[in-house]
């Protein structure tokens, strides 16, 4: 695993971006309401902060996902770009009092699955590297 600390700290920023991006989008929500087409609701919008944390946050992990992309298998990083649901899920029960249901444990469950499976998968069929001291003629 030649990027290993790369991909560990990569996806975790990117987790942590995006994570921070659907709360804040979550807090934004429940500040714009009730809703009305006027500046006094665009003005009450942009001026909690919590805007600027989901705009910062989709920033960040685009920015986190163009660089993971450079070398990261596709497979892996694209599945591992979705933890953010069960990251987001687990916040919200905390954060906004949402339940934890059967069913959305069985879907992070399978999320989570999903990343391993594919890890696994990638890691098996990546090519073996030359070994470094090896002579080349």
């Amino acid at each position: 695993m030649k990027h290993g600390w790369f991909y560990l700290i990569g996806f975790a920023l990117l987790m942590s971006f995006d994570t921070l991006a659907q709360i804040s989008f979550k807090y934004a929500g429940d500040h714009a309401l009730p809703v009305s087409a006027d500046i006094a609701w665009l003005l009450r919008v942009f001026g909690a902060p919590w805007i600027y944390g989901a705009i910062i946050g989709y920033i960040g992990s685009f920015f986190t996902w163009m660089s993971l992309l450079k070398y990261a298998p596709i497979g892996p990083a694209f599945a591992a770009s979705h933890l953010e649901v069960v990251s987001v899920m687990l916040l919200s029960v905390w954060l906004f009092n949402e339940h934890l249901t059967p069913v959305r444990l069985i879907g992070a469950a399978l999320i989570i699955a999903g990343i391993v499976c594919l890890g696994f998968a990638e890691s098996r069929e990546a090519p073996a590297e030359p070994a470094a001291d090896a002579d080349p003629a």
